[in-house]
């Protein structure tokens, strides 16, 4: 419940605290003294659009703040959800700078508007003769419905079902059309992938070709100089190795008598060795070299085709070409595997939407139960706020395919009158019924859910006498159950009241303010005496209030 609403400069308003009761609290005042400001100021914390403009001084910022005591744990889960501490006592400011820029709190925690809104939905519902246009949204219309439908564990399965149904049909879509898109380049990536496959790629195949081209291309300047080097070595008059071997005769005669020559002889040895070993190795290597225009062509056909590739595919290398050729096996392979995902997803969508089917099924059955409760206890409400002939009828139409609550949609039409055929309200119902039927709507989600506060915003317009009477003793068996805030001007309904507050304005120093305060027995006598005869009653009036307040 709202044990506390405190308001600083807000439009007419510097600065006022007000203390609710629970059960039934009346206000009342006399017109343009500031009921609405007061609502207006109360909707800030409950997440509304704000502006500077309404600053009661234009140079300090503007704090509406509410203490609201949570008599059960509803909302905890809300609370953590949104790592906010749950406190029973729990507090949810406003503060609205000079530049209207806003700061929102939920008991002293920075929370942004949204989260704001979404918690003070569950703290108070204000209900104005304005509000009435709900009563034609469809969604408002099931959720009267769903209220008494007892299935709000089955609902919440089936909207979390449905979430993922959208998620995973979107998921499908995207894959088919990734893979009719991959189809379209199938063809072409098909045909590079055969090319490339059919030459047959090796990493360092080119670079042992184009050696080998070079050694090829070149044979015969090869070829020439390792005979003439073999004929250095070996065969000339006298060859390398002839020097060399005299050389190490000579050697060989002295070495016994200098041991540095000895040295010198062995490493003469080891060099005739190593040279005769060179000599072999290029005598072989000259008989190896041959000059082969077959072979030339085919390294050269082989190259050339390296080079065409590497060309179209815009890469320097072989190794480039492999990496491609991998990528599109890939490609080609994803767009198998695609069908193969495409299909199971398909059979698990089909899946999911046969569950969700028998979970909708089961909230149209159980909507169906809920809609003869609600037209027989709306109608019983509206007798007792003098509409006997007043029924309330729910269409529930099935939908082609699943929505987001179901295969339901209903239609709330009404007839205030016997012999009057069930329209839509927006074309039948007059102001003051439209207010008695939401009224008895509003009664019915009240004892049904477990919201701890309701506003009536004047939605006695249009009634009167013992209309009026009727209507106040149904807010007043609502404050039984739960805290009730009335904003009304009949002092039938004044008079149900618990609790009663005034609306007053104050003139001092040439500005108008806006104040408010809690009436006493006697006060109260007199408040409504006036809202019943005016300014000044007589002593007829100041009995009738009397009675009025039994």
């Amino acid at each position: 419940m709202l044990q506390k609403l405190s308001i600083r400069n807000y439009a007419l308003i510097d600065s006022l605290d007000i203390e609710f009761d629970k059960g039934l609290n009346i206000i009342t005042g006399e017109t343009g003294a500031g009921k609405s400001i007061i609502l207006g100021a109360l909707s800030l914390i409950l997440g509304q659009r704000a502006e500077s403009k309404y600053f009661f001084n234009q140079d300090k910022k503007c704090v509406i703040e509410g203490n609201f005591i949570l008599a059960d744990d509803n909302l905890k889960t809300l609370f953590e959800d949104n790592d906010l501490d749950f406190l029973n006592e729990s507090i949810l400011r406003r503060e609205i700078s000079i530049d209207g820029k806003t700061r929102s709190f939920i008991n002293d925690t920075p929370v942004n508007l949204s989260i704001l809104k979404q918690i003070g939905e569950k703290l108070i519902d204000i209900h104005s003769q304005h509000a009435t246009q709900e009563i034609n949204d469809a969604d408002f219309q099931l959720l009267i419905v769903d209220s008494l439908g007892n299935h709000k564990a089955l609902l919440f399965d089936y909207r979390t079902g449905f979430k993922k149904l959208r998620q995973e049909n979107n998921r499908l879509k995207k894959l088919i059309s990734d893979a009719n898109e991959a189809r379209s380049k199938q063809d072409y990536e098909q045909f590079l992938f055969n090319e490339l496959e059919q030459a047959n790629l090796k990493t360092g195949e080119q670079q042992e070709l184009e050696l080998e081209l070079e050694k090829l291309t070149h044979a015969e300047t090869i070829k020439r100089a390792l005979l003439t080097a073999s004929g250095l070595l070996t065969e000339s008059e006298p060859s390398g190795l002839q020097i060399l071997k005299e050389a190490q005769l000579q050697l060989q005669g002295i070495e016994k008598f200098d041991p540095a020559v000895n040295a010198l002889y062995e490493r003469l040895k080891s060099s005739i060795i190593e040279i005769k070993d060179i000599a072999d190795e290029v005598s072989g290597i000259e008989e190896s070299t041959l000059h082969s225009a077959d072979r030339l062509e085919i390294i050269n056909q082989r190259l050339d085709l390296f080079y065409s590739l590497q060309q179209k595919h815009r890469v320097a290398d072989n190794d480039e070409l492999l990496e491609i050729q991998n990528q599109l096996e890939q490609n080609l392979n994803q767009l198998l595997s695609s069908d193969e995902n495409i299909e199971t997803l398909q059979k698990q969508i089909e899946q999911l939407k046969a569950d969700l089917t028998k979970q909708a099924n089961q909230l149209s059955n159980n909507r169906k139960k809920a809609i003869k409760v609600v037209q027989d206890e709306t109608s019983q409400t509206l007798k007792q706020v003098g509409m006997p002939s007043a029924r309330l009828v729910l269409e529930q139409k099935t939908l082609v395919e699943l929505g987001k609550d179901g295969l339901d949609e209903i239609n709330l039409l009404f007839s205030a009158n016997a012999g009057q055929a069930p329209a839509p309200v927006n074309k039948v119902a007059s102001g003051g019924e439209l207010s008695r039927l939401m009224l008895a709507i509003k009664a019915l989600l009240a004892k049904h859910t477990s919201l701890p506060t309701i506003i009536f915003d004047e939605i006695d317009t249009g009634i009167s006498g013992e209309t009026a009477l009727k209507v106040g003793d149904v807010i007043s068996d609502l404050g039984e159950n739960m805290q009730v805030i009335s904003i009304t001007h009949l002092p039938q309904i004044a008079a149900k009241g618990k609790s009663h507050y005034f609306v007053h304005k104050n003139e001092a120093g040439g500005k108008t303010t806006t104040g408010i305060r809690k009436l006493k027995q006697e006060e109260r006598i007199g408040a409504i005496a006036e809202m019943l005869s005016g300014k000044n009653p007589g002593a007829s009036a100041i009995e009738n209030a009397k009675e009025l307040l039994g």
